[in-house]
């Protein structure tokens, strides 16, 4: 027994000991997947030398030869710092993340492959101008020669995955087109439109996405509400087809943030002339609002070219160009304008291989899709597309629906021919807003709203993308596909959408608010969201007659709610509830709506809503599994008596609340204390920050995630889009990843922070180096490196 003890002993000894082994060998693998600082590097395309100088945060200050060289080096810089994102980015594209992550990718992979985003990037590669198609080309050569060099020590995921594919450069293509994906959300609001007006009646049905009646005048910000009703000339197509059974296609989709990469709706941007400037030349701010992950999706350069051309701002890893940034004569920054550019067509079968179209029955377009699932069966698919686009009631019916109907959604980020890579590139040579402008007319996808201002003093807003021209119908619920009433003809043309240049308040402003002024002959569509960002904006710039970066910066950082505001007196008109939840009532009742950290009030007040919300809801016989209540829903029903009897009842919603506030107060004290005076939201309200691929892995989910708590929420300036975790929790999930201020009197004057550092490798010193300052808002300064360099590379041809 002692021998065979002795002998137990020794294997497991001996299995520890390998354990360990391995485990350092795996350690020592990933470090080395570290990439220098220093050295002399060849890089095959290059036409000369570019020098690249790190700064302190690991930001590369690029000097090349040509725009193609500099392309080729930003390529290297990225593979060098995310490839890893980057192969994430094409992967979910082209529905490949199950190679990766097994059967939890399939729904997002089914999604995509239904889509067919790789064959249109294809298609659209060869219909780019000869120029932006050799800058893809130098980009995916710099790429490449990082993937040549470094094999499976590319990054440190790649050390257990195996060395990336090449990177192509459709690969690049393939950023645009999920932006466009993500950012032009409105097929999902037709399907909930059909699913619940099953269960509401119309009115009911209205208020869940109420008219906007705000201003739509990006150059006025104060300007009084005005009508947001859609153009008479644009006629009706009658009654939206009745749909039932659509709970098993909504669960088929990919939703945020459990496999989407993006929310719905994203972003600031403001301008300044000159003439409200304190240094007399205009400044420009932007903040893209997007999903966090670690790293965030956006990395920092500084490009200088001859002619004293430079280039500073937020690069996309994955592609060439700077996304959001300035040149020496022009800034510019994008929100998303949330036009109407997807509509869902129900089409009637015609048999089980066509459908019904005008001129009768058509053959569906058909191809066969094969996922390969890491640790499981490849999945097979049989994609199919209608004239008006690919049938996604094929993820949950795949031969059709039981009315004998499929769905085909047409979008126009889909259509072919986008040239919204070539519309980037140009916008980096632009020099002056009328450039700025034609740069603009080429950004096919996403629809979006291009804030510039120049040197020579002028700011406008450009609306970029496709817009549909409908024969009938708003865009808001599924319509008929086989009478072609509600077809599309064509896009509105660029010069017909509601731009605006040098306007006479010398300011400008958007907050993913209405574009569309009264009276516009544009019809952009029928949803918008509320304008609490935009009116608070408005309000800073008036109180400032000299504005500053500084202040622009503040501006950023800003937590009051003006959606608070709104709704506090209607919260503020209900019964005081006895106990604690008086407590909570009197704190209210003292409050000004400022979502700050270190107040409890915010807690109060969404753990309160979040109550109250649920409460309406379920009145009316609405989970909350089918439609969230958004707060323009809420400020329905809270400021429009007639609506507030409608859903909570003649005696109004007061009971509602106070009942709501009573719980919440209850619920809470477990977890928060029993006195919510000692309550705070920052505590309640952290931003989180997770790696695509070990937030899966136990263990290294947590080692690898960022947190900090924050203050603001979805309605202010300073963005902290919400979501209820778990009782008493509200997770920041998306928000500004990257802020941006712009002072074109100083050709170095470019303050710039991102959420997370430049490195995709947790154990560079530059994975969240910057996290405290965007925490603080507080922004770096993007100029020419002063003193020594932190790190200097040398690329050589």
């Amino acid at each position: 027994m002692s021998l065979i003890l002795r002998w137990s002993g020794r294997a497991a000894a001996g299995l520890i000991l390998l354990a360990l082994a391995a485990a350092i060998l795996l350690w020592i693998a990933v470090w080395w997947t570290l990439p220098s600082r220093a050295g002399r590097v060849v890089l095959p395309g290059l036409t000369a030398s570019v020098d690249v100088a790190f700064d302190e945060r690991g930001i590369p200050h690029v000097t090349a030869a040509s725009d193609t060289d500099a392309w080729t080096a930003l390529g290297w810089l990225h593979a060098r710092d995310r490839m890893f994102q980057m192969e994430a980015m094409r992967r979910g594209a082209a529905g490949r993340l199950a190679e990766l992550t097994g059967a939890p990718a399939l729904r997002l992979d089914r999604y995509m492959r239904v889509l067919g985003l790789v064959p249109r990037a294809e298609a659209d590669l060869a219909t780019l101008p000869p120029t932006a198609q050799r800058s893809l080309e130098a980009y995916a050569a710099g790429v490449n020669a990082w993937i040549a060099a470094r094999g499976r020590f590319a990054g440190p995921e790649f050390v257990l995955l195996g060395a990336p594919e090449p990177w192509r450069p459709v690969d690049s293509l393939l950023w645009g087109k999920v932006m466009g994906l993500w950012l032009s959300g409105n097929w999902r609001t037709e399907l909930d439109r059909a699913r619940l007006g099953t269960v509401l009646p119309p009115d009911r049905l209205e208020d869940l996405w109420p008219p906007d009646t705000t201003a739509g005048r990006p150059d006025e910000p104060l300007r009084p509400g005005g009508s947001a009703a859609r153009p008479a000339a644009s006629g009706e197509s009658g009654e939206s087809p009745r749909l039932a059974g659509l709970d098993g296609l909504v669960a088929q989709l990919p939703i945020f943030p459990v496999d989407a990469p993006l929310p719905a709706s994203a972003s600031n941007a403001w301008a300044a002339t000159g003439a409200r400037s304190a240094s007399g030349a205009p400044l420009l701010a932007s903040d893209p609002h997007l999903g966090y992950s670690a790293p965030i999706l956006w990395y920092l350069a500084r490009i200088e070219l001859p002619g004293g051309r430079v280039l500073a701002g937020a690069t996309a890893p994955g592609v060439p160009g700077i996304v959001i940034g300035r040149s020496e004569h022009l800034a510019w920054g994008f929100t998303t304008t949330h036009s109407d550019t997807q509509d869902v067509f129900v089409e009637r079968l015609a048999g089980p291989d066509a459908y019904q179209t005008p001129d009768g029955p058509r053959p569906f377009i058909e191809r066969q899709e094969v996922i390969r699932v890491r640790w499981g069966d490849p999945v097979t698919m049989t994609v199919r597309e209608t004239r008006h686009g690919p049938v996604v009631s094929d993820l949950d019916a795949p031969r059709g629906r039981a009315d004998g109907t499929v769905l085909a959604v047409a979008m126009a980020s889909l259509a072919p021919r986008d040239t919204a890579a070539a519309g980037l590139l140009a916008l980096n040579e632009a020099g002056n807003i009328g450039a700025a402008r034609d740069a603009a007319r080429l950004i096919s996808s996403p629809a979006q709203n291009l804030m510039v201002a120049d040197t020579q003093g002028g700011i406008a807003m450009f609306l970029t993308g496709r817009v549909p021209i409908r024969r009938g119908g708003d865009g808001s619920r599924p319509v008929a596909g086989w009478d072609g009433a509600a077809d599309w003809d064509g896009f509105v043309p660029f010069d017909a959408l509601p731009h605006v240049e040098n306007p006479a308040s010398n300011l400008l402003a958007n907050a993913n608010n209405r574009v569309v002024p009264p009276g516009h002959a544009a019809y952009l569509g029928r949803d918008w969201f509320g304008d609490w960002r935009f009116r608070r904006i408005g309000e800073m710039l008036a109180a400032q007659p000299r504005l500053t970066a500084a202040a622009f910066s503040a501006m950023q950082d800003d937590t009051v709610s003006l959606f608070a505001r709104d709704i506090l007196p209607a919260v503020l008109a209900a019964s005081r509830p006895d106990g604690a939840g008086g407590a909570a009532f009197d704190l209210l009742a003292a409050w000004d709506g400022e979502m700050a950290g270190r107040r409890p009030q915010p807690l109060i007040f969404h753990a309160m809503l979040g109550r109250f919300s649920r409460m309406v809801l379920a009145r009316a016989g609405v989970s909350e599994e089918s439609w969230r209540a958004s707060p323009e829903f809420l400020r329905r029903v809270l400021t429009v008596p007639d609506r507030g009897r409608a859903w909570c009842g003649e005696t109004g919603c007061g009971p509602l609340l106070s009942a709501a506030l009573d719980r919440t107060v209850a619920e809470l004290a477990p977890i928060h204390g029993t006195d919510p005076s000692t309550w705070r939201w920052a505590a309640a309200h952290q931003a989180r920050f997770e790696h695509s691929l070990f937030r899966f892995i136990p263990g290294l989910g947590s080692l690898t995630r960022l947190a900090t708590p924050t203050a603001g929420d979805g309605e202010t300036v300073n963005r902290a889009g919400l979501r209820a975790e778990e009782e008493g929790l509200f997770g920041n999930i998306h928000g500004a990843g990257f802020r941006g201020v712009f002072d074109l009197a100083d050709p170095a004057g470019a303050w710039v922070v991102i959420a997370t550092g430049q490195s995709g490798h947790p154990m560079s010193r530059h994975w969240a180096d910057q996290l405290p300052s965007w925490r603080d808002g507080t922004l770096l300064r993007l100029g020419p490196i002063e003193g020594e360099a932190a790190g200097h590379v040398r690329l050589l041809p």
